[in-house]
């Protein structure tokens, strides 16, 4: 309870402090509120919940650091019962770019879940990553749990996006997003989400989405597809093939 709270007042305090200094019009800060609704949570190839969820969320940047709070909500009773909270997320970041050029960047941070109406225990996550501005954006990150896991998942993924295929005017136009990640699984990892005794590759996951800009505001429908890959980890899961879309709102102050 001591680090939840710890958690809540460090991400709150970032944002408190981005959002006095945007009114202030500090063009360096950034505040972001948005909510996402989907068929069904999936994270990291794992089917949470099989139903429609509403995922909001705020966040608040300054200088490369980023302070967020994102939450799931059940709203058919699938996990829990209907409108309660399943998860909230706690996270601090910094991205940047390395020194003396503009194409390789890093980001490091951490993560604090907190699972709520469930008898999940929380769990914490550092994690850190390597990214490249060139064709198809390749990046690698890897999470690790020090907390209730103990393992390392890491993610490779490609991503593509066209800013303008349609444009109606200089502040409103249409973009097209896509991208795909592979993750892979430590053995402790694997073991603790699986029961599966080695490290394996977990999941491919493929998704597209179509960003609809309206000024500041932003419309997103999106699909995507996830599947297990191991045999093993397949065989432990439930629903190891899914398939879910949605549709997200995002304004940026």
């Amino acid at each position: 309870m001591v680090r939840l709270k710890m958690w809540r007042c460090l991400a709150a305090g970032v944002m408190v402090v981005a959002a006095a200094s945007a009114e202030e019009k500090d063009e360096s800060v950034s505040v972001n509120v948005a909510a996402d609704l989907f068929s069904k949570y999936v994270w990291r190839g794992q089917n949470v919940v099989d139903n429609w969820v509403l995922q909001p969320s705020i966040s608040a940047g300054y200088k490369g650091l980023t302070g967020s709070v994102w939450g799931d909500m059940d709203l058919t009773g699938d996990l829990v019962d209907g409108g309660e909270f399943t998860e909230l997320d706690y996270s601090l970041d910094y991205s940047n770019t390395f020194p003396g050029q503009k194409t390789l960047g890093y980001s490091a941070g951490a993560i604090y879940y907190d699972f709520l109406n469930t008898h999940t225990k929380a769990t914490a996550e550092v994690y850190g990553g390597v990214n490249a501005d060139v064709p198809f954006s390749p990046a690698i990150k890897a999470y690790y749990d020090f907390d209730q896991i103990e393992g390392t998942y890491v993610q490779f993924s490609v991503g593509h996006t066209i800013e303008k295929i349609r444009e109606w005017n200089s502040s409103c136009y249409c973009g097209l997003q896509v991208g795909a990640s592979l993750g892979y699984g430590s053995t402790a990892y694997n073991r603790g989400y699986f029961g599966v005794d080695e490290g394996a590759l977990n999941d491919l996951t493929l998704s597209a989405g179509l960003p609809i800009c309206l000024g500041k505001l932003t419309v997103k429908p999106s699909v995507a597809y996830s599947t297990m890959i191991d045999k093993d980890i397949r065989a432990a899961t439930d629903k190891s093939d899914n398939f879910w879309g949605g549709v997200g709102v995002a304004y940026q102050f």
